[in-house]
């Protein structure tokens, strides 16, 4: 069975314009990428966990705060839901996680989940978003009757 992930696509109002909350995979192997590389804040659900409780679970991980679905290129189908909210990106405090690093190092460094989230356009979250997730801009934005 293909594995699950739940998120939030995060947006707001901006003179006029709609624009979402994107998140940058933190760690060793996403640090020196950005086209194509940040997502929606989503993770993996649970066995026997309701996705919108995963999703919100996931935004509070790799936020700090306290939503259709999609099939991903590797086969992982993606529940988000769409979530009117405004606040600090800048502000955000994302759960840790663990792994050897360099490897085959036998050191083990912590890392951020999420090292950064920023506020980005459609028509820049289109370049910056992982390509799977791009028909979640674009269902938003054929909902807000932006091109």
């Amino acid at each position: 069975m293909a594995k699950r992930s739940a998120g939030l696509l995060i947006y707001r109002q901006s003179r006029g314009s709609l624009q979402v909350l994107l998140v940058h995979p933190g760690g060793p192997f996403w640090a020196k990428k950005d086209d194509g590389a940040w997502s929606i804040p989503k993770g993996l659900v649970d066995e026997n966990e309701d996705e919108l409780t995963a999703a919100k679970r996931e935004a509070e991980e790799e936020l700090g705060v306290a939503i259709g679905s999609y099939r991903q290129p590797g086969g992982k189908l993606v529940v988000a839901w769409c979530v009117e909210a405004d606040f600090d990106s800048d502000a955000i405090s994302s759960n840790t996680f663990v792994m050897e690093w360099p490897p085959r190092s036998g050191s083990m460094k912590e890392f951020a989940e999420v090292d950064r989230a920023g506020w980005f356009s459609l028509p820049e979250a289109n370049v910056k978003i992982l390509k799977g997730q791009r028909a979640m801009l674009a269902d938003l934005a054929g909902r807000h009757g932006d091109p």
